[in-house]
């Protein structure tokens, strides 16, 4: 057994090459490079983590987007039907009411609307007015088909064209809508007298000429 000298205490082996700072600061080098790699992949799967939220976020907001315009859709298309449905429900119920205020017309024409039935007929013509309808045919107009149905036909010479000379039932419309159309009698020009009225025209507008000096 062998004896340890008092007073000294032991050492590590220094390599010759180099001094104990210097070791221990190759020491650190050698364990930060090691632990590189694993902060590189943690930062690789933080990335794509990110990716995939900002997809999903993406596809949601795409999704929310899509229902607010069917919504939108929807709201539109229920307020269409609902003036739609409101139209049909007027102009139903003032077909019903168009034989009276034919008859209030006719009275009037023959001077029979006075009194207490006046003032009734023309409260109906006015609730009737506020409710859209409007009332058209009048003498003297183009005959128009798509407005006008022809009851009476006849040929004038005053004419230039289909016109209606007679309204025998006034025609009702409410907005664009036609829900009847105006009964007229309607003459056309006389056959022949074309070509004498354009003879007219011309000759008028030769005298109207200011005469070349």
């Amino acid at each position: 057994m062998s004896e340890e000298t008092p007073g000294f205490e032991e050492k590590p082996d220094v390599p010759a090459d180099g001094t104990p700072d210097e070791t221990e600061a190759a020491d650190s080098a050698d364990k930060a490079e090691g632990a590189a790699p694993a902060g590189d992949a943690t930062d690789v799967a933080l990335l794509a983590q990110l990716d995939q939220t900002r997809t999903a976020l993406g596809e949601r907001t795409a999704d929310l987007q899509r229902l607010q315009a069917e919504y939108q859709n929807y709201r539109r298309r229920v307020e269409r039907d609902r003036v739609s449905v409101k139209e049909i429900a007027v102009a139903s119920l003032l077909t019903e009411l168009l034989p009276v205020l034919d008859d209030i017309g006719r009275a009037r024409d023959h001077g029979e609307l006075v009194g207490g039935f006046k003032s009734v007929a023309e409260s109906l013509e006015t609730v009737a007015a506020k409710m859209g309808l409007q009332q058209f045919g009048k003498e003297g107009e183009p005959f128009d088909p798509t407005i006008h149905e022809a009851l009476m036909h006849s040929y004038a010479p005053d004419v230039t064209e289909t016109t209606c000379v007679a309204i025998l039932q006034p025609g009702y419309r409410i907005g664009e809508r036609t829900i009847r159309p105006a009964r007229v009698a309607v003459a056309e020009p006389q056959p022949g007298a074309a070509p004498a009225a354009k003879d007219e025209k011309k000759a008028d507008e030769e005298s109207g000429a200011p005469e070349e000096g």
